[in-house]
Order: structure tokens, then sequence, then C-alpha cells
């Protein structure tokens, strides 16, 4: 469901992103989201290999811009840009790090966990890779560094050189232009002329990647469900080529709500806030099922007999790490229900308001949980005990425990060096 709804969002914010330039706010939106549209589907009709080199030209595109910015918004934050104003941590003053306190940060989890929806990519193109015994665990400790490049290091910037309440930003309640990326408002507090545009257009490129991997995460795991009687089995069906077929057009079908930029900026917006609201929680209910699996995971794989040298893989927080994970997300879904059931200036509002912005926020929990009733209703499958999980099948390496004795000798030879990027990278 959360990359099902992904996609019509991306492509409207492709298309909103547009906007900051004068010659495309002149064009009908529709032209532009059907580009985009037509782009992403043909992506993915390529198959992995398709998704694989697209994703890899992003990307490149995304980290060289996104270390550029850090280190430009270094160099403006104390004062080295062109007015030689010194900005520092001055917005952090006033209202303080949290706008309207503990409410408001609990408010903004569902945006959040929007932004970093997708992390979880990483296990669906494991199940493609030619080697996913290497490949994993390179990826997995890469996802880490990209949270903290791109999210935590780049938004702590932005947070210094734009106000939480610039009215050029998206809803900021003000009637200015608001179609801006706060990157690119922050390059333009800096007084730097030109780079704006070339910021936005890295912007527009960052959305369309994550449409593009909208489309691959809903088709793989559509037809995983089909494999596994979790969904009807035409989703299952794979072509010569490995492709995903039929899930990858029902999930490119979706992507048409698109169009709903043909409505008024009111009705739009609404629609907006709905999808973006279902996608948003869906994530949370995401990655608590993942530390939850792993949990029950590596508890069938100790009552069976296996010893965690046999897994060419191992969490680093291990399943204490997803007992935390997995508390801390049922709190942000309790911390969800209260800003939703109370949010930020309830006083002021009317019960018809406060109805519509709860099930803004919490529409995706009871479809989620009907869902999950709904089938174990349907097909009448018990709840499994640890004894009764299969953890053998699947392995594509019947004598993987000596394989990875070999490895594990190997990397004891190495020199520190090797070791220590190897244990972060």
């Amino acid at each position: 469901m959360q990359w099902l709804v992904t996609l019509p969002i991306e492509i409207m914010a492709a298309s909103i992103t547009l906007n900051y330039w004068q010659g495309a706010r002149d064009v009908n939106p529709c032209v532009w989201v059907t580009i985009f549209y037509v782009v992403i589907i043909s992506i993915n009709l390529f198959g992995v290999r398709g998704y694989g080199e697209a994703e890899f030209a992003f990307s490149i595109v995304k980290v060289i811009a996104t270390l550029g910015f850090i280190i430009f918004a270094l160099v403006v934050d104390v004062g080295g840009g062109p007015t030689g104003h010194y900005f520092g941590a001055k917005t952090w003053d006033d209202p303080g790090a949290f706008a309207y306190g503990f409410k408001g940060v609990c408010s903004v989890f569902v945006t959040a966990a929007f932004s970093f929806g997708g992390t979880e990519l990483v296990g669906l193109a494991a199940a493609e890779a030619e080697n996913p015994r290497l490949a994993l665990p390179t990826a997995i400790k890469q996802v880490f560094w990209r949270v903290v490049l791109f999210y935590i290091i780049s938004l702590t910037f932005v947070g210094c050189l734009v106000r939480w309440d610039d009215p050029r930003l998206l809803n900021s309640g003000s009637s200015a232009n608001n179609w801006t990326s706060p990157f690119v408002l922050a390059i333009k507090n800096a007084g730097v002329g030109g780079l704006p545009s070339v910021f936005n257009a890295v912007i527009l490129i960052a959305v369309l990647s994550v449409g593009n991997a909208s489309v691959y995460g809903a088709s793989r795991t559509l037809a995983a469900l089909a494999d596994n009687g979790q969904a009807p089995k035409i989703l299952g069906y794979i072509d010569k080529t490995g492709r995903p077929l039929v899930a990858i057009i029902f999930s490119s079908a979706l992507g048409a709500l698109c169009y709903i930029v043909a409505l008024s900026p009111s009705q739009r917006q609404e629609a907006w806030n709905w999808m973006f609201a279902v996608s948003g929680l869906a994530s949370i209910f995401t990655w608590g099922s993942i530390c939850l699996c792993h949990i029950r995971f590596r508890q069938a794989w100790k009552y069976h007999g296996h010893t965690l040298d046999e897994l060419p893989y191992k969490s680093q927080a291990g399943v204490i790490g997803s007992w935390i994970g997995f508390l801390f997300n049922c709190l942000v879904l309790i911390a969800q229900f209260w800003t939703g059931f109370a949010p930020i200036g309830y006083r002021e509002m009317s019960s018809s308001e406060r109805t519509k912005i709860f099930f803004e926020g919490y529409l995706a929990a009871p479809v989620v949980i009907a869902f999950y009733i709904g089938f174990k209703l349907w097909k009448k499958t018990p709840i499994r005990r640890v004894k009764d999980i299969d953890v053998v099948s699947g392995r594509r390496e019947i004598d993987l425990e000596h394989i990875l004795a070999e490895e594990r000798a190997i990397r004891a030879t190495w020199p520190w060096w090797k070791k220590t990027w190897n244990t972060f990278c």
C-alpha cells in the first residue's frame, strides 16, 4: 500500500517542483505528469537492469549534489557567502529547536516516515541480486551513511539557513508562490544567482528517483504476496526475462492518480493529504513488521539448532536493535493517534475539522488492520509458533557454513584499515 500510493505522489511532486520556473507554470500540469509517468513506467519495463542503471545514474547526481550542498551550506552559514551574512544557529532561537513543542515534533512523524520510506528496498533488491551474500552487507551499511548524509546533516544545514515559518515553503499557509524546495530556498537566501535553478533540477531528479523506486518496490512486493497466496495469483506472473510483468502494470496503473493535478488547488491539496497520510503511516507499519519478523526469525533460527555463524549477514544491532525499533514504531503510532485526536490548535477547530484531520493522519492504521484481520479470517491461517517456522526453504547455498568460514579466514589476514573499512562500509 505504501509504494502503490507513492508513485502518484512523487509524480505530482515533480510537477510542483517544475513550477519553480515561470515557463513551466505556463504549461498545463497534465503535460508534465504524463511525461514523468511514461518515463518511470518505461524504466521499470526494462526489469531490474533498467531500474538498477537508472538508480545508479540518479544516485551519482544526488550524492554529488548533496556533498556540494553540505560544503556550500557550511561556508554560507559561517558568513562566507556573497552577502557575508552570518547565519549560525539564529533560526533555532525562536521558537527554539521544536516549533509547538513536543506535539509539534509528533505531528511531523508521518512526513518524516514518508521521507525515510524506501530504505527497506535493499531487502527487496537482494532477492534479484546475482550474489546477495556479498552485495547485501555492503548495501545495508550504505543505507546508514545515506541516512546520515542525505537527511541528518543536509537538513541540519537547511534548518540553519531557512526559517521554519518561511512563507515560501509548501503548506506555509501564505499566499506566496510556495513551490520552492527548502534546499533551493537555502541557496536563494545565500544570495547566489543561478545555483537555485541547478539545485531545483537536482530535486526533480531525486523526486523521479523515488517514483521509479516505488514501482519497483510495489511490483516485487505484490509478486511475493501472490507467490505466498496472499494476493491474486495473476500478480505473481514472471516473464522470461524475470520481470513481474502483471505486478508492474498494476502498480503503474495506480500512478494515474497523479492526474488529480487537473483539479482545483484546494481539491488537489486535499487529495494529496489523503495519499500522503496513507503512504507515510504505512511506512511505520512496514518497519515495525520488519523488526518483528527479524525477532521471530532469530527465535526460530535458534530453536532449530542453527548458530549465528551460519548467517551470511548479521544485524549489528541484533535482536535488541529490532526490539528497540519495534517499540519506537509502536510509540510513533501512539503519538500519531494523539496528534490526530488532538491536533495543534484543536480548541479552535470544529468537530468536523478535527474528524477530518484525524482520518487524514491515521487512515492507514484501520486499512492495514482490516487487511490483516480480513486475510486471517478468509484464509483461516493460524499464527505460527516458533517450532513451525521454516528457516531453510529458499536458501541458495546449502554448504554456506563452510563458505563463510573460508571468507572469515581470508578477512582475518586483512590489514587493520581494510577491516575498519569493511566494518563501516
